[in-house]
């Protein structure tokens, strides 16, 4: 895999305030707050932006330390350690790839696990036998299912096996609708790394005009649901005005809301579905879209995005608050998996059902 740069491009103004990534303050464990309550940048103004380079890498070493201080504060209460049991059916490469990467960014915070390996054609009642003795088994916090799963399985059935407070992926039923009830939960990887890029680099959504291109139910759905609800409430969000649009949104129509967007987050698929002139001066962009094309420069498979990075590059683009590239959002996904293992072994979240 080709990995086309290890920075987020973030091009904002010289708005008076110190450095995004010096103004970090909540913890990654408490639940997600109003961004713009806290931050007010990114104003449109008719003066010339300069780039900025935020590194996705650096930001996520910094979770790593906040998570690791975490793990060592619960385990020196004489608290159980963290442990997460990750089930990993087949031998699809990528699978296999990003399940090691899991175990470790678990390793590097202190935090305990393992791979149930299973061949590709098990049964998904063996499937749903293995979850039930995790979630009798009280050295268990954690318990990740990696997806896909072969087609002989219905995900969503062994998604819901999967005891809600011990679903690290966020991905059971009842994760899902306390999300969308502004409950606290257990949140999708990629709903949670998208909110702390814009949590940590002060991206104002309060009272701001966002869309979100892509409308999955573990990436899309989970995004517009934080950044659209209300900061007051039990789990708070964004109090954004979000609009939702996906591969099918005809493009004239798709650009007629972004032009009017403060904050684009793509997570649709389609590479280059978002192009310069689709985005307005001091809109961010998040890019979390995956896409694998052929590079004919190198003969390569590479990884690429939904936003046209190259075309946005050029400097007539540095008037753009941007950030983009989908591998740094992979970075913070491998982290936020860790602080809702951690959520889960302290029993942050509690289920009446």
């Amino acid at each position: 895999m080709t990995v086309v740069a290890r920075g987020f491009w973030l091009l904002r103004g010289r708005l008076g305030r110190v450095s995004a990534l010096s103004r970090i303050a909540e913890s990654p464990f408490a639940a997600p707050g109003a961004a713009g309550q806290a931050f007010r940048g990114f104003r449109s103004s008719g003066m010339r932006y300069d780039a900025i380079i935020i590194s996705g890498t650096e930001m996520a070493k910094q979770i790593q330390k906040e998570i690791q201080h975490g793990v060592d504060s619960w385990v020196s209460l004489g608290n159980r350690r963290p442990h997460l049991s990750i089930i990993l059916v087949g031998d699809n490469p990528a699978s296999h790839t990003y399940v090691r990467r899991k175990i470790k960014a678990a390793a590097a915070v202190g935090i305990c696990s393992e791979i149930i390996l299973k061949p590709k054609d098990v049964s998904q009642e063996e499937l749903l036998d293995i979850t039930d003795q995790l979630n009798a088994d009280p050295r268990v916090s954690g318990i990740l299912v990696q997806l896909p799963l072969p087609d002989h399985m219905d995900e969503r059935t062994v998604c819901n096996g999967i005891a809600p407070e011990k679903d690290v992926d966020g991905f059971h039923i009842i994760n899902i609708g306390r999300l969308c009830l502004d409950q606290h939960s257990l949140i999708p990887a990629t709903a949670s790394a998208v909110w702390e890029i814009i949590r940590r680099t002060g991206i104002e959504t309060f009272g701001k005009n966002v869309v979100v291109a892509g409308r999955s139910k573990n990436v899309g759905m989970p995004i517009a649901m934080l950044l659209h609800t209300d900061g007051e409430h039990e789990r708070p969000g964004g109090d954004a005005t979000v609009t939702i649009a996906h591969r099918y949104t005809p493009k004239e129509q798709l650009k007629i809301h972004t032009l009017l967007a403060d904050v684009i987050i793509v997570a649709a698929g389609i590479p280059k579905l978002i192009t310069s002139d689709m985005v307005k001066e001091g809109a961010a962009v998040i890019d979390v879209g995956i896409n694998y094309v052929y590079d004919p420069i190198t003969g390569k498979t590479k990884l690429v995005g939904d936003v046209d990075f190259e075309g946005n590059r050029k400097p007539v683009f540095q008037t753009k608050n941007l950030i983009t590239l989908p591998d740094n959002t992979g970075i913070l996904n491998k982290c936020t998996n860790a602080p809702r293992l951690h959520a889960a072994a302290r029993r942050t979240y509690f289920f009446d059902c």
